[in-house]
């Protein structure tokens, strides 16, 4: 029953983050800045210390009692992953749903899952799995196999996208995804997917105050959440931090309190989008503390998130007027990522 509501968990983890980008679609009049900083602020700031406070009433207390070196590792990987999480809605707007969440999780579920290793390879730290156990076992050698096959997903879906652009005329392109640019889209995609992964380790650095919320008697089921309020300070940082720097360049700061813009309909949107958001990992750690495998939770997340992004995909018809081949190019490489996703898992069950 355990492993059934962790799959579940994960499916709704999926789809959250799957979903929540929907919601900006219907801001209007705002330049991406504003409304994606508004959406961080629910992500980030505001409802991850409403989830912990709701689920771990003692959570400041903890991360109060926490060693310094853990807060900044947590913090230090939210950074980083912020900035895969700031590329990540480029990626989205140059490449689309499908295309741009195939890539860019395709490479965060293949990272997500060496980095750990990679790290306690030369950390030493007792009862970890490293890198030198993967490469010298079965189950790890699946991992660098699926790793494989993922880049090789990633490499068909950038074909799928090449084939796009020389089927469709500039003017169809952008009618189902209004900012459409492969190279720029590619190259966004790439650092998000690579950098995302760090929330894994996030997660994996911030163990010390989950398993302090356990011992204090606060239910498994939310132990990640005291975790995720300092680390998604770093994303907060990154993120704010660039929004800042684009309004000052493109003279967007207005938009706030614009009168051009329907403002009660683009902070509701924008707040669900951030709120939908933090969903995604809300129930994502719901789901790891029922399969009870860091890595190979990981995996089955980025499995749900590529699905449920594709059928949005679909539903917004991306892929209207292509060719059959490019149709089949896309989907060839969307179940490779797929098929790479479930090797990984198998070999981080079978090496944890």
């Amino acid at each position: 029953m355990g492993i059934i509501l962790g799959v579940l968990f994960h499916f709704l983890g999926g789809f959250a983050s799957g979903s929540f980008y929907m919601a900006f679609k219907k801001v209007k009049g705002w330049a991406w800045e504003t409304y994606w900083l508004i959406g961080g602020l629910f992500s980030w700031l505001i409802v991850p210390p409403i989830a912990a406070a709701l689920t771990l009433p003692g959570f400041s207390e903890i991360i109060s009692q926490t060693d310094a070196s853990t807060l900044a590792w947590t913090y230090t990987m939210g950074v980083l992953w912020g900035i895969g999480g700031l590329t990540y809605g480029l990626g989205i707007r140059y490449l689309g749903m499908s295309l741009g969440n195939s890539v860019i999780l395709g490479y965060c579920a293949a990272f997500g899952s060496l980095i750990p290793p990679i790290y306690y390879n030369y950390s030493q730290q007792a009862g970890k799995v490293t890198f030198s156990d993967m490469l010298s076992s079965g189950g790890g050698q699946l991992v660098l196999l699926g790793v494989l096959v993922c880049l090789l997903g990633i490499f068909i879906c950038g074909r799928a996208g090449m084939l796009k652009e020389k089927d469709l005329p500039e003017a169809q392109k952008k009618k189902s995804i209004a900012e459409f640019n492969l190279g720029k889209g590619l190259v966004v995609a790439t650092i998000s997917g690579i950098l995302s992964a760090c929330f894994n380790f996030g997660i994996e650095a911030g163990k010390p105050m989950a398993e302090a919320a356990v011992q204090q008697g606060y239910n498994p089921l939310f132990q990640n959440n005291v975790t995720y309020v300092v680390l998604l300070w770093g994303g907060l940082t990154t993120n704010f931090l660039w929004c800042i720097i684009l309004h000052l360049q493109n003279k967007t700061l207005g938009d706030y309190t614009s009168a051009k813009a329907p403002l009660a309909n683009n902070y509701l949107f924008s707040a669900l989008a951030g709120t939908t958001w933090f969903l995604q990992f809300f129930f994502y750690g719901m789901g790891e503390s029922k399969l009870g495998n860091g890595a190979s939770s990981w995996i089955l997340h980025m499995a749900f998130i590529i699905l449920v992004s594709n059928m949005w995909g679909i539903a917004l018809k991306e892929w209207k007027g292509v060719s059959v081949k490019t149709k089949f190019t896309i989907a060839t490489g969307i179940l490779t990522i797929l098929a790479s996703v479930f090797l990984v898992g198998i070999g981080n069950a079978l090496t944890e």
